[in-house]
């Protein structure tokens, strides 16, 4: 992982970019957004039309520089990670690129990224206990379940549980 010198910080890894969004990613994004799998354990249905999609990109671009990436994978946008709403982190990727490690790589780099550019004590992430990959990514990356709450939204008449993890700022 190498970041970018510029005002807007670039982070690379052996197979992907990470990178601020930009208003060209709305297609892309959307693509993701939209894919019933890959909204699947998220905490909102599928993107309904370009519009949703692109008033989430529009909040993308609004956080602060360098807390929240697109990633790019060969040149094409396939997802996103970092965190979206501070100090909580997130991922999601195309069903495409499932199964390569892509978000394990995007995160590896994301999450000293963010503690070496903010004073948070720590990082934190939820997600479905469904998402056997998700939490298990988390886990490896030294994530410990602090929490678990039942029904924490409802998607489609289907109610979703959550379990909280944290992860400390490194001594």
């Amino acid at each position: 992982m190498s970041p970018s010198t510029s005002a807007e910080p670039v982070l690379e890894t052996l197979r992907l970019t990470l990178r601020p969004a930009r208003a060209e990613d709305l297609q892309p994004l959307h693509a993701i957004l939209s894919d019933a799998r890959a909204m699947r354990h998220w905490s909102t249905p599928p993107h309904r039309d370009l519009d949703e999609t692109q008033e989430w990109l529009e909040r993308m671009m609004d956080r602060p520089q360098g807390h929240d990436f697109v990633i790019e994978k060969d040149g094409a946008v396939i997802g996103k990670a970092g965190a979206h709403r501070p100090p909580e982190v997130g991922f999601i990727l195309h069903p495409d690129e499932w199964g390569q490690g892509l978000g394990r790589e995007a995160m590896e780099a994301v999450v000293p990224h963010l503690f070496a550019t903010t004073s948070w004590p720590r990082l934190t992430a939820e997600a479905d206990p469904h998402n056997a990959v998700s939490v298990g990514l988390l886990t490896r990356l030294g994530f410990a379940v602090t929490g678990f709450s039942r029904d924490t939204y409802r998607i489609d008449g289907q109610w979703s549980d959550s379990v909280f993890m944290t992860l400390h700022r490194p001594e």
